[in-house]
């Protein structure tokens, strides 16, 4: 007889442990064992939550080198059957191997579920026949649970399922995150309930009163903001490093559909505007993807959203500051133009209709599409066509967790019929549509890749831009991690070209998430490894980096509302001198889309207590000592930022902490 020393490891999930019968089976290639009962002294309690235990499985002779293990629990009479969240195996056979067996999934049925040993092989590597045919079981059974649909004509493809409970069990919310997630919105709305603001239409009749809403759901930065929203700097400074720091470029020339009078505008020192201009020292936030788009009806009252124009300079002391605003797209006598030098309330007026086109664009598709609804195509994509020995798998599938089901929910619960943002934004109904699908058609790859998109935006030496400075070092870190992984595993461009599972992951993602448009620059295929490195840094970035970017400061902006109103009720001014504070109150969105929109936001800023930091692997899906090596210097080059970003901060009135890898999530997971 040889013995086979067998290790189980029960997750740390709540609710993970069984008291089920565990039976295992090891594959090898030389034969297979018998099924084994896994039984000790602490009898169910060897599988409850955490638990680490190790059986002797015993058999007439080795099985040779293992391949993989079968596992099946079964309900004894007494007991129900239930789930099980197994994380790893590890076995040490009779010669003084060692063999590890990443799991990570959720063991519901009776069902025999195959798990390969974790060494990294591509398709061309597997060579013997039982993994060849567990490789192509395991895609058949991904590509029925996991289907592509089409929510909505024009916008990427997304999963197929009626709700969360309908998702594979392995990408469902945790206990803790579903039972956290719905206590916040619960609480939310119970206590607007309570005190009568959820339902009330009425308009605002003093501006201070919004802030007594949420008086026990504050931060730092929404106190800044309720403090400083009505200065120009602020208004600048949010155009950087705010929730959409995406709008913002260099301006070499002002539009001819921009006329500004150059009388108006007043720059420090001698400097004229055509000087600024060669000097790179002016900038614009152009919204014309609004232009047109038919505003929603909240309480029975027509909406307005406009697409302005916005000149900003940079002055000699590293501030940018609005010198010109243009409500509407084309010129006229019923469009004027904003300038600082207007009254007060004008130019507030102004700078507020600028805030609730930045939170309607933003909300749209810089969040949305470019973030969520990306993430949720590189997943399905991943889970369908790249089994889980794949070493494409192993790096990002902790890039894909809790994303589907979060996907699905924002379907449900936010852009639906009767989702929040089409019943309290400016955007919803009808307009949402052609948001999305004018953002969809004018997307393309180097914009998802932020050394492009900066360089394509002019902003490379843009003083106090914090978004660019920690989203670069945080690509080149990303970067330079993917090289070494798949340069490891990838040896040629051939083999990149030769590995199918890894061709139809990617031609999935082109022809369902971007429509089949190779306007995108999207690659269709992959033909060399520098070109599989750089959309796989643009995945993890996207799912990652650049989400938590645009949406972890959401109520740190929004949650002072004039600042980021979701909607406008009247039409901006057609002649100067015309507002007041009174038109102001008028024109801002009623007590119950303020709340309501105000909920959302906190909602969807606040973090897990099961929340997985960037760079983190909790599930061990690497075996090789090499990957395993990468991923350790990696997470040293995350502390090192974080550690500089900390320090930076120190010395900012505004601390810009979005992009701290100990502070963003691993994956679009809210």
């Amino acid at each position: 007889m040889v013995n086979y020393k067998v290790t189980v490891f029960t997750g740390t999930l709540a609710q993970s442990g069984t008291l089920n019968n565990i039976y295992i089976k090891l594959v090898g290639t030389d034969g297979e064992s018998h099924q084994h009962w896994l039984i000790d002294l602490r009898g169910a309690l060897a599988f409850s939550n955490g638990a680490v235990s190790t059986f002797t499985v015993s058999d007439p002779v080795s099985i040779g080198k293992l391949l993989l293990i079968e596992l099946v629990k079964s309900g004894p009479f007494i007991f129900p059957n239930d789930a099980w969240f197994p994380s790893k195996v590890k076995v040490e056979s009779p010669e003084g191997h060692f063999y590890s067996f990443p799991i990570y999934r959720w063991i519901t049925d009776s069902e025999v579920h195959r798990f390969r040993e974790g060494t990294a092989l591509r398709a061309f590597d597997d060579t013997h026949p039982l993994g060849q045919y567990d490789r192509m079981q395991e895609l058949s059974l991904r590509g029925q649970s996991y289907c592509w649909d089409v929510y909505a004509e024009g916008i990427p493809h997304c999963i197929k399922a009626k709700d969360p409970h309908s998702l594979p069990h392995e990408v469902q919310f945790s206990f803790t995150k579903k039972t956290e997630f719905f206590f916040t919105a619960a609480a939310g709305l119970a206590e607007l309930k309570l005190e009568g603001l959820a339902d009330c239409t009425e308009r605002w009749t003093d501006i201070e009163d919004v802030n007594r809403v949420f008086c026990c759901k504050r931060t730092d930065i929404s106190d800044y903001t309720h403090k400083h929203w009505k200065e120009d700097t602020f208004f600048g400074y949010q155009f950087l490093n705010g929730v959409n720091p995406m709008m913002i470029r260099r301006c070499s020339a002002i539009p001819e559909h921009f006329p500004v009078s150059e009388g108006l505008i007043f720059l420090p020192g001698q400097c004229t505007l055509d000087d600024e201009l060669k000097n790179g020292n002016i900038y614009l936030c152009d919204y014309k993807l609004l232009d047109g788009v038919v505003a929603n009806t909240i309480n029975g009252k027509k909406q307005y959203m406009m697409a302005p124009l916005v000149l900003l300079h940079k002055t000699p002391d590293d501030k940018m500051m609005p010198i010109a605003i243009q409500l509407k797209q084309t010129p006229g006598e019923d469009n004027p133009i904003f300038y600082p030098s207007d009254t007060e309330y004008d130019w507030l007026m102004a700078k507020i209709f600028v805030r609730s086109a930045d939170f309607n664009y933003h909300e749209l598709s810089v969040h949305l599409l470019r973030t969520h609804l990306l993430a949720e195509v590189f997943a399905v994509s991943l889970l369908r066509n790249v089994p889980m020995v794949h070493p494409l798998y192993k790096l990002l599938i902790p890039n894909t967790r809790y994303t589907l089901q979060i996907n699905l929910m924002a379907r449900k619960l936010l852009i639906s019929e009767t989702g929040a943002f089409t019943k309290f934004a400016a955007c919803g109904g009808e307009g949402m549509s052609t948001i999305l699908k004018r953002a969809m058609a004018s997307m393309t790859y180097s914009s998802l890749c932020i050394p492009d998109d900066i360089a394509a935006r002019g902003l490379e030496a843009v003083p106090n831009y914090y978004y660019r400075d920690d989203g670069l070092k945080l690509w080149d870190i990303t970067h330079s991690f993917v090289q070494g992984i798949l340069s490891y595993y990838y040896k040629s461009d051939a083999e990149v070209e030769q590995d199918s599972e890894l061709q139809k992951w990617i031609s999935d993602i082109f022809v369902q998430g971007f429509l089949s448009n190779a306007d995108t620059g999207i690659p269709q295929n992959f033909t060399t490894v520098a070109e599989m490195v750089k959309f796989v840094t643009m995945v993890i970035f996207t799912c990652s980096i650049q989400h938590a970017a645009v949406n972890s400061g959401q109520f740190d902006y929004g949650g002072w509302m004039p600042n980021a109103p979701s909607s406008l009720q009247l039409p901006p001014p057609t002649t100067k001198g015309t507002t007041s504070e009174a038109t102001m109150l008028q024109t801002l969105p009623d007590v119950n889309v303020t709340v309501n929109g105000m909920s959302t936001l906190w909602l969807l800023s606040k973090q897990s207590t099961d929340f997985v930091p960037f760079g983190q692997f909790p599930e061990e899906h690497f075996s090789e000592e090499i990957p395993c090596k990468l991923i350790q210097d990696f997470q040293g080059k995350l502390e090192v930022e974080s550690v500089t970003i900390e320090v930076r901060n120190k010395s900012l009135e505004v601390p810009y902490t979005y992009m701290d890898p100990t502070k963003e999530e691993n994956s679009v997971a809210i």
